[in-house]
């Protein structure tokens, strides 16, 4: 294809599961009307963010992988043509869960998933009492309509994930996302929060010559204690914003990729033509001591 048109889905949800769900395949049908090929959800729509505090009750929101639910996403997406990225939470097995991005092809083929790597633990993000860190390693997925890589939210603060995915041939980088701002901090921090964690994706998309698709949710959440950015975009090669979402609205946008123009940008721009290879070895280590 010239161009693939890749669908973002910025919504909103409630403590309903089946109303998240019903509302997020809508919205999919909504971009796939307005010609998408590759719809992306945001981290775990099927359910308010639940990791805002430790409680066990919140397990049993998980499903396994592959199941029922991917059958309905598979399904959708048979129907409509499209790939769809899912992000869900997963339960692997008693006592084992995983925050996990199952992916479907427009042929609603399962075509496996990514379990998140980077586990945070802050303050209304206790992911770590919920999530074990994935194990299958970076993954890429070979779809109808190009060969695509899925990060989740905190991995996108790590340009080694980035990296990796990249070198395993990704075409475009997903990072289905949830993070938002305590209602209590000032505009100058949130415009600064919001500005790193742009900033970072983009430089992503710079230093491995591939567009970046990155959709987070929206609205207040926590009992009104925490405010979900949205802001989803879309970056070329060059980190330049092809689109951006409002921070208050629902939205259903689709974007043209050009994923053809990774060449050019390679070729002008020969990050890794110039890569030094030999020398990266202390990337492994946690800190380097120098005694």
């Amino acid at each position: 294809m010239a161009a693939i048109p890749v669908g973002i889905v910025q919504m909103s949800c409630t403590a309903s599961k089946e109303e998240n769900t019903r509302k997020a395949m809508q919205l999919t049908r909504e971009a796939a009307a307005k010609g998408a090929k590759i719809v992306c959800l945001q981290e775990l729509f099927s359910s308010l963010y639940f990791c805002d505090t430790e409680d066990y009750s919140h397990f049993a929101l998980a499903d396994t992988i592959p199941g029922p639910v991917t059958d309905a996403w598979g399904a959708l997406a048979a129907e409509l043509k499209v790939v769809i990225i899912a992000s869900l939470f997963e339960k692997r097995a008693q006592g084992l869960y995983h925050n996990t991005t199952a992916v479907l092809d427009a042929d609603g083929t399962y075509l496996g998933k990514y379990r998140k790597m980077h586990i945070p633990d802050d303050p209304a993000y206790y992911e770590k009492f919920y999530f074990t860190p994935g194990d299958l390693g970076y993954r890429v997925f070979a779809t109808a309509y190009g060969t695509i890589g899925v990060l989740i939210c905190w991995d996108q603060w790590y340009p080694e994930a980035a990296r990796i995915t990249s070198l395993m041939g990704a075409e475009i980088l997903f990072y289905p996302t949830a993070i938002g701002w305590a209602t209590s901090q000032d505009d100058a921090t949130n415009r600064e929060q919001y500005n790193a964690w742009q900033t970072i994706q983009r430089s992503h998309a710079v230093a491995n010559g591939v567009h970046v698709v990155s959709v987070n949710r929206v609205g207040l959440e926590q009992d009104g204690a925490m405010r979900f950015w949205g802001g989803s975009f879309v970056s070329n090669p060059m980190g330049t914003l092809l689109y951006q979402a409002s921070h208050e609205e629902e939205v259903v946008e689709v974007i043209q990729i050009e994923t053809a123009l990774t060449d050019q940008y390679r070729t002008h721009w020969p990050f890794l033509r110039d890569r030094r290879i030999d020398s990266y070895q202390p990337i492994t280590k946690r800190y380097i001591d120098e005694n």
